[in-house]
């Protein structure tokens, strides 16, 4: 895999679509369904039709997948913050919300949830 120097991620991102359940820290309970766009173990963007701006805190909860962590797929609850907003590629009026990964948990199978 080529890195060029511009390439700033520490990560490598992936092109992978995986479901995902959104939450904006301090705004109360409400959670939101999304998709990935790409994912790797330090972030994510997905598109939403939610107003957020740079900075906002995210709580997302995943199911990360092997092909991103070379561990069996584990569920993980994790907080970030948005670091970027762009125009969707998937379209329908959509922002691109690229979150950068503050830290995670990972979730035991007997505590899971359904996406």
């Amino acid at each position: 895999m080529e890195v060029y120097v511009s390439e700033r991620r520490i990560s490598p991102r992936h092109s992978f679509r995986t479901a995902l359940r959104v939450r904006v820290c301090r705004s109360g309970p409400d959670e939101k369904r999304a998709e990935s766009e790409n994912l790797s173990d330090r972030g994510t963007l997905f598109a939403t039709n939610e107003h957020l701006t740079i900075g906002s805190a995210i709580e997302i909860l995943l199911r990360m997948p092997q092909e991103i962590t070379g561990k069996p797929a584990t569920e993980w609850r994790c907080t970030g913050h948005v670091v970027r907003l762009e125009a969707s590629a998937s379209g329908r009026g959509k922002t691109g919300v690229a979150v950068q990964f503050d830290c995670y948990e990972i979730l035991h199978s007997k505590m899971g949830f359904q996406i």
